[in-house]
């Protein structure tokens, strides 16, 4: 998430770097309008953009990952983890973003109260297109959509054409691009960035309303207007200001300014190179920032192929299992590892080895885990077994044996691939409701009954296909409603396919 808002951050200054050396001075004020709109939104969707054309441009042999120096890494990890272990409980980060948005929401209503009380509380003049609100003992101007708030201290000479310049920030709905960077404050109250477009959108929409007003009369007598009206400012920055001093020059020098050669257009082109860019950037940094959670990928060999598929949980890496992917995947040793990902298999090595210490054949196979290269830039995690077939998921069946299961059904009470668990209920159930007083006439010569059953628990989770061998019918048809009896489960999976899972157990019935 991090690195994701660092890629925002950093196109919106890109964004508004071009803006400023390039448009700001040119007189296509509603062209500028919409840049400034539309490229924030941009800023948010391109690092969400992952193009494969440009993750394959650069080859991983191009990337050189330098060596961490540490002179003691045990010691600096232990170090690491006890120095984090309160402060991990705490997301200190999460907690500070959080009271910001607070905050600048509890401002924003501040604001947003503030004007409607302007509005209950002043008088209202009813006009055709707007609302006039008229402010007394005040030489405020100001408008918030189809409301224009004039102060009534303001000369009767000069108050039509200020309603005039305010009249086109409502009927252009320039209201609704101040609230969208309000929005914006919001969420990222942080970033800079957010606070320059506000300001530069605020002053093309003056230049929009300048233009527009100054067309109806001469300029100069506009622009002497405009020098003379010093008027108060309401310090709220979703409104449309009518005289805010630091506007002021900034409008006038606009309005002498000769209208752009229509050629000059072809400066928003520069656009193109610079998305282009952007999206190379993202893809690449997606492509080698291999630490990052996504839904986990499977791996696997067979008939010499290599297939794959989806799993259930996020993870930082993918997953391999099978035999040597000698030519299908490429090996990635760990000293060539990103730094991140060392240290986390570092750390995770120790935790296990203190664990399972003393089981040499764990910590054995947790020495020799192998890293390997997926095809979409990922990085994969596993274990060699030399020798291993796999079933392709191509050639799949209905139907396989439990064991065979990726993902086998699941009890209710236990835990995913809690196999004993699993086997703990369903000998529960079966001691629970199968009916011992069946046995009583039927004079058997043994006390140890063996039962024997088959059952499939189908993709929903439900019991079905019951087969029972018992020494008599009467035995076999209790055996069968005991197990038909078995609480919906969740069902099993093979390679992210829901899967029918095939059960052959045996219950020894003692007789007391």
């Amino acid at each position: 998430m991090i690195n994701y808002i660092l890629q925002v951050i950093l196109f919106q200054v890109l964004f508004l770097a071009i803006y400023d050396f390039f448009l700001s001075k040119e007189t296509f004020f509603t062209k500028n309008r919409w840049y400034l709109i539309s490229t924030p939104i941009l800023s948010f969707l391109i690092p969400l953009i992952k193009v494969p054309s440009f993750q394959k441009a650069i080859s991983q042999e191009y990337i050189v990952y330098l060596p961490e120096i540490v002179l003691n890494p045990d010691k600096v990890i232990q170090q690491t983890i006890e120095a984090s272990s309160f402060t991990a409980s705490v997301n200190y980060v999460a907690f500070l973003f959080w009271m910001g948005v607070a905050v600048f929401s509890a401002l924003f209503l501040i604001k947003l109260v503030k004007i409607i009380n302007f509005i209950k509380i002043h008088e209202v003049v009813n006009q055709n297109n707007f609302k006039l609100i008229l402010l007394p003992n005040e030489t405020k101007a100001f408008s918030f959509f189809n409301y224009i708030f004039l102060g009534k201290e303001i000369p009767a000479s000069q108050q039509e054409k200020i309603i005039q310049h305010e009249l086109v920030h409502s009927k252009q709905r320039h209201s609704f691009d101040l609230l969208f960077f309000e929005s914006l404050k919001i969420i990222m109250w942080f970033n800079p960035m957010i606070y320059l477009y506000q300001k530069r959108i605020a002053l093309v929409h003056e230049y929009i309303s300048d233009a527009v007003v100054a067309k109806s009369e001469n300029r100069e007598t506009y622009i002497n207007n405009l020098l003379s009206n010093f008027f108060q400012v309401e310090n709220i920055s979703f409104v449309n200001q009518f005289c805010k001093q630091s506007f002021i020059k900034k409008r006038i020098l606009m309005m002498t300014k000769i209208q752009s050669k229509k050629m000059n257009q072809l400066k928003f082109l520069v656009l193109i190179p610079v998305l282009m860019s952007m999206l190379f950037y993202s893809s690449c940094a997606s492509n080698t920032n291999s630490l990052e959670k996504r839904i986990v990928t499977h791996y696997g060999i067979a008939d010499g192929e290599l297939f794959s598929y989806k799993g259930d949980k996020e993870t930082y890496l993918d997953s391999y299992f099978g035999g040597d992917p000698k030519g299908l995947l490429e090996e990635i040793p760990f000293d060539e590892l990103p730094e991140n990902i060392k240290k986390q298999e570092y750390t995770k090595f120790k935790k296990f080895r203190k664990h399972f210490k003393g089981n040499t054949s764990l910590q054995m196979m947790l020495e020799y885990t192998r890293f390997f290269k997926t095809p979409d830039g990922r990085i994969a995690a596993g274990t060699l077994a030399e020798g291993l077939t796999s079933i392709h998921p191509d050639k799949v069946g209905d139907e396989l044996l439990f064991i065979k299961l990726n993902k086998m059904p699941t009890f209710p009470g236990c835990e995913e691939r809690d196999s004993d668990c699993f086997i703990e209920k369903l000998d529960q159930h079966f001691k629970d409701n199968f009916d011992k007083s069946v046995l009583a006439d039927l004079k058997l010569k043994t006390k140890k009954i063996k039962v024997n059953i088959d059952f499939n628990i189908n993709t929903n989770g439900f019991v079905e296909d019951i087969k029972v061998k018992a020494p008599n019918g009467i035995i076999g048809n209790e055996a069968k409603k005991a197990i038909a009896s078995l609480p919906k489960m969740t069902g099993g999976k093979k390679y992210g396919k829901p899967i029918k899972a095939h059960y052959k157990l045996p219950f020894t019935i003692l007789i007391e």
